[in-house]
């Protein structure tokens, strides 16, 4: 079976998008996800959280597709994951899927959707999986969610790993804090990924932790290792679509990018100068011209029109002075000229 994936795989797409030297619309597999692990391929990860944004992603031949979590502080608006909740991830994964048909698509289960155990783990990720039509779930926990993994993926169900820094335990990290800084630290997290390896995993990401630990991680494992601040020695990288081309012109953003993201744009100005000079276009009456205006009525229907609107002006001006009298008496700032 292994075998004829493999083939497969070879003979329709040659890693010919991995090397730059053509596209394919085919989606990957969790099988060959790893098999590009074995041949040392590197694997692009980005998160999506909407359909435009997946657009961007299934137009950029993105390997992997993460609808993170992480949409609860980029797009909701938290201070942290932990408010997201499973309706919430089932309504960005599913907008992901339409936009990203033919991308490999991993969901996050949310804080709260597996923890107790691995009964409802599998209930919520069968949930992402058959509403969502994601490819796999993505858990965080190492060594303590094995049993859940080697459940879910029992079960038929792909599993993502995420270890290192675990943004839905910060009360118990007390906060967004680097991970493995000693070396008891960075064993433990190893100690993590084989046994989520062992449970099934397909592959995992690690978080903020030291290069050497992430090297070391990603040289024990054979299945990839997606990094986020991790360094560069990892299978693949990861990164949040808003960080990556700068959206962070928000103080909301500017608040929440992490300091390890590369900015390959600085979209976040472009798109505050643009609102800007509409605003002001729109306050001044520049915007919009009659060129902006592409529908028209013929001659004899504007004539028709005129004659419409002078049958009765008289009488629409009586009843129009009414109803601004009553609006201008009910209106206390303006008859106390408070404007």
């Amino acid at each position: 079976m292994l075998h004829g994936t493999l083939s497969r795989f070879s003979a329709t797409r040659g890693f010919a998008q991995q090397q730059g030297q053509g596209k394919s619309a085919r989606k990957l597999t969790s099988l060959e996800l790893q098999y590009m692990k074995r041949s040392g391929k590197r694997i692009s990860m980005l998160t999506a959280y909407d359909y435009p944004t997946a657009k961007h992603a299934e137009n950029a031949e993105m390997d992997i597709v993460l609808v993170g979590d992480s949409v609860g502080m980029v797009v909701l608006g938290y201070e942290t994951t932990q408010p997201v909740t499973m309706e919430d991830m089932l309504h960005h994964c599913k907008a992901v899927r339409r936009g990203a048909p033919s991308r490999f698509i991993v969901g996050d289960l949310p804080f709260g959707s597996y923890e107790s155990g691995p009964e409802e783990a599998l209930r919520n990720a069968y949930r992402l999986v058959k509403e969502a039509g994601v490819d796999a779930v993505k858990l965080e926990g190492g060594k303590n969610r094995a049993e859940t993994v080697r459940k879910l993926v029992d079960s038929g169900v792909a599993v993502m790993g995420h270890i290192g820094l675990t943004p839905q335990g910060i009360s118990v990290l007390g906060g967004f804090r680097a991970q493995g800084r000693t070396a008891v630290k960075a064993r433990s997290i190893l100690d993590d990924a084989l046994a989520l390896q062992d449970a099934g995993a397909f592959g995992i990401v690690i978080e903020c932790v030291p290069s050497i630990v992430a090297k070391a991680v990603t040289d024990a494992l054979k299945i990839p290792v997606i990094g986020i601040g991790a360094g560069p020695h990892t299978t693949g990288q990861v990164l949040v679509y808003h960080d990556l081309l700068g959206v962070e012109h928000h103080p909301h953003f500017e608040k929440h990018v992490p300091k390890f993201c590369k900015t390959y744009a600085k979209l976040g100005k472009d798109i505050d100068v643009a609102l800007t000079r509409f605003r002001d276009e729109v306050r001044n009456g520049e915007f919009p011209t009659e060129a902006f205006n592409p529908y028209k009525m013929s001659a004899e229907e504007q004539e028709k029109f005129t004659s419409l609107l002078d049958s009765d002006k008289s009488q629409r001006e009586a009843e129009g002075e009414v109803v601004g009298k009553k609006l201008r008496e009910a209106d206390e700032y303006e008859v106390t000229k408070l404007y």
